[in-house]
């Protein structure tokens, strides 16, 4: 499995698993429009996005956001959108995705990033506890969880 960076000249790995992430969250299809957000937030650089490939086959990928701290003068990073296809599920892709964005992170200067999960996420709360995210709050139905990456 590699783990790469994604842009504007490869956009079309992550559009199909996008759209997939948004149905798993209640959202009807709609590759294209989908498509074009991620453009967007690609052009204005509003985004990093990191995609599991195993051989040619595009399988799971993560999507950071900037998140900016007046006091500390400081950029960090919201992991924002983790998700993989259902048939590569526990079988490291997550992790392999988690670890690339924590990997970036500290090497683009931040602090700290953060994520959230539903409670009834058991998995996916098990695995970023095990990775070193720490509970950090409740909202509507997630946990918010931080880790220090510097």
């Amino acid at each position: 499995m590699d783990v790469i960076e994604i842009g504007l000249e490869n956009q079309e790995l992550v559009n199909k698993l996008f759209d997939a992430y948004r149905m798993f969250y209640g959202q009807e299809s709609d590759v294209k429009t989908g498509a074009t957000f991620i453009t967007e937030r690609l052009v204005r650089q509003e985004t990093v996005i990191f995609v599991a490939m195993i051989g040619e086959e595009p399988v799971g990928f993560v999507q950071l956001y900037p998140k900016f701290s007046s006091a500390r003068l400081q950029k960090d990073w919201i992991l924002n959108d983790l998700y993989v296809l259902k048939r590569f599920r526990r079988q490291g892709v997550g992790e392999a995705l988690i670890n690339s964005s924590l990997t970036f992170a500290r090497e683009a200067g931040a602090s700290f990033m953060q994520l959230s999960t539903a409670f009834d996420n058991h998995t996916a709360r098990r695995l970023y506890e095990r990775l070193g995210f720490q509970p950090k709050g409740e909202v509507t139905g997630f946990f918010i969880y931080q880790m220090r990456v510097s």
